[in-house]
């Protein structure tokens, strides 16, 4: 059976400021659990005002002390910013209080010029992104090989279990490095328009599969996709929705054209260009929207598409209402409980 998890990026809905955001992302963690949601991940996003989700390490702590069962993972963290030994640090004190619990997913966003240049990334030298994850694989796990060579020092706490850990990718490219260094997949739908990301998906789990060695942060393969969710009572509520999501979307000005998240009232009253309504109906193809029978159709045949163990839901829809009711409708769809 398909395991369902969230994805959530703290979002500051209208009429709310970053405090509730942080607190609601915590209510919806808690609400995931008790229905039987199998990890929760939280985004990394800098300078968007809209999202609260800056520290995944942080929030990820906060909100696996709320929490009792449920694994809690980044969805995220951005790699090529930081330092792999420091990363590796943060996740062993996540483990150390939360054993067999943790997730660490790792991307390669590089974000904006500002944000590079305000994450200290006009520094000289970098390293290769499949080093940085060989790396931090080395200082979570310990392992002292001829392939992973560890240099003469610890990352501390020291721990007897070891975060599961996940590349974030949207390329064949990505799902071989997760293979060979035996992470688990996550596929995005999420970051982009195209109109053969699903074949590029399915022929990355199958690569993926096929290269798969196991390891000691994953010992089997784990496929992952990630879509954005808008599911409703009625196709009709979900349409409209959709609405806040299609506006969002266009990440104007670097997704700064909005200080919180609009709401469907926004969206409804927002003056597209013919240029907008073209990227809008692009974007459609990320997005799983619908009554949940519909979302359920949409869902499997994405699931059979990559013959995913996990989906990985996005639910980025205005108010925590909404999105606490389709966690709800989901979970019984899927009779995950």
């Amino acid at each position: 059976m398909v395991k369902l998890s969230v994805l959530d990026y703290a979002q500051i809905d209208e009429l709310k400021d970053a405090q509730s955001a942080l607190k609601e992302s915590t209510d919806l963690a808690k609400v995931a659990e008790k229905l039987g949601f199998h990890r929760y991940w939280v985004a990394e996003h800098h300078n968007v005002p809209a999202f609260a989700s800056s520290s995944p390490e942080m929030l990820m702590m906060h909100i696996a002390d709320s929490t009792k069962k449920i694994r809690i993972g980044s969805g995220g963290v951005m790699i090529p910013h930081y330092s792999p030994y420091k990363v590796a640090e943060n996740f062993r004190m996540l483990e150390a209080f939360h054993p067999n619990r943790i997730d660490l997913g790792i991307g390669n966003s590089l974000g904006t010029n500002l944000v590079n240049k305000a994450l200290n990334e006009t520094k000289e030298r970098k390293l290769p992104y499949n080093q940085s994850i060989q790396d931090l694989y080395k200082y979570v796990t310990d392992t002292n090989d001829a392939e992973h060579r560890l240099n003469d020092i610890t990352a501390n706490p020291k721990v007897d279990t070891v975060p599961q850990m996940f590349q974030l990718t949207t390329s064949t490219r990505g799902a071989k490095n997760a293979a060979k260094n035996g992470l688990g997949l996550t596929f995005g739908l999420f970051p982009n328009a195209s109109s053969d990301k699903l074949n590029v998906g399915k022929e990355a789990a199958e690569i993926y599969r096929s290269e798969f060695k196991a390891s000691k942060a994953v010992e089997r393969p784990i496929v992952m996709f990630s879509p954005f969710v808008v599911v409703a009572d009625t196709d009709a509520e979900a349409k409209e929705l959709q609405k806040a999501l299609d506006v969002w979307l266009l990440g104007k000005n670097h997704f700064d054209e909005f200080k919180q998240f609009p709401s469907v009232e926004t969206a409804k009253n927002y003056q597209f260009t013919q240029e907008d309504l073209k990227i809008v109906q692009a974007n459609r193809s990320r997005m799983v929207v619908g009554d949940i029978d519909s979302a359920k159709v949409q869902l499997d045949h994405l699931v059979n598409q990559f013959q995913a163990d996990e989906i990985l839901i996005i639910p980025l829809m205005p108010k925590i209402e909404n999105r606490i009711k389709a966690l709800e409708l989901l979970a019984d769809s899927f009779s995950i409980k």
